[in-house]
């Protein structure tokens, strides 16, 4: 460890030295990540106390839970700024658009209670704010979405170091969509003529990530909610006066930023050409022979 405290500084002043250092933490974070948890699995076990088993298994389990809801879900969260800041910045507003919204409509329009862990929320206010959030989501989508800025995916490389220019997804591309008969003889009633839809196919995206922080998000905040009646207190902090703390804040986020990463990674994930290249780089000679011989069949054929 003492070696390695003088060794950072040595190559933080070194830029060559810097990326030789950091290559295969880089390159081997996962197993080392799994390596400490495994030393910190086995001081658990060699620390137990027959005295204490139910207590230290109880905070066992509440480790594992915080990990679970918080620093895996973080992750994805993250995941999801490199993916492109609009699926980070659109479905964090999302949330909050929802909240808001919901609220306004639960305080002049609510009388329905909605959920027992949490008395003041009603259907009116839970219906009219996923309308609120839909309308809301499309305005804002197609305001970042003109910016190459929210769309593109960050990148790196050794040459050019942070990029946020790219060639836009189709996603992020106007599309054209033939209206249905039935949706034209409607527009043909008040005169309008409407044959075909020219629409950013992103649109479409917006509307299920809407639908699911006004259907499903909100379970986020009755579940913390249920926590802290649990428990028997009122905040998990008080960091922001009248608001409680961060944790009160952010409850919905976590299942919105699992639910986007989960739906990119699932629906719209490119194929990456420089990760690819990395992966045949690191072939042996054979089998990038053999490897560049398939590819050269597979486009001919």
């Amino acid at each position: 460890m003492i070696i390695l405290w003088l060794l950072v500084p040595l190559a933080c002043n070194n830029g060559k030295l810097q990326d030789q250092f950091m290559q295969p933490f880089a390159t081997y974070h996962r197993f080392i990540s799994l390596c400490m948890y495994l030393a910190g699995f086995l001081g658990f076990v060699l620390s137990l106390v027959k005295k204490h088993y139910l207590r230290q298994f109880t905070l066992f389990g509440y480790t594992h839970v915080t990990l679970l809801l918080i620093v895996t879900q973080s992750h994805f969260i993250i995941n999801n700024i490199f993916n492109g800041l609009i699926w980070f910045l659109l479905s964090t507003t999302l949330v909050i658009c929802n909240d808001i919204w919901a609220y306004i409509f639960g305080f002049f329009f609510g009388k329905t209670p909605l959920i027992k862990l949490s008395p003041k929320k009603t259907w009116e206010g839970f219906i009219g704010g996923g309308f609120a959030t839909i309308i809301y989501g499309i305005l804002c989508a197609y305001a970042l979405i003109r910016f190459d800025f929210f769309v593109c995916p960050i990148s790196y490389s050794e040459s050019q170091g942070i990029s946020m220019q790219c060639e836009r997804s189709h996603v992020f591309q106007v599309a054209h969509y033939n209206v249905p008969a039935t949706v034209k003889s409607l527009f043909a009633l008040v005169g309008v003529e409407l044959t075909i839809l020219k629409l950013y196919p992103f649109i479409f995206h917006t509307i299920m990530m809407a639908c699911f922080a006004s259907l499903i998000g909100p379970f986020g905040g009755f579940f913390a909610s249920g926590f802290k009646r649990a428990f028997k207190i009122k905040d998990f902090g008080d960091s922001i006066p009248g608001h409680g703390g961060l944790m009160d804040r952010f409850d919905c986020q976590l299942l919105m930023g699992t639910f986007v990463y989960v739906y990119y990674i699932t629906f719209l994930s490119p194929a990456n050409p420089e990760r690819l290249l990395k992966m045949v780089l690191q072939m042996k000679q054979e089998e990038q022979l053999e490897f560049f011989s398939l590819l050269q069949t597979a486009l001919k054929g």
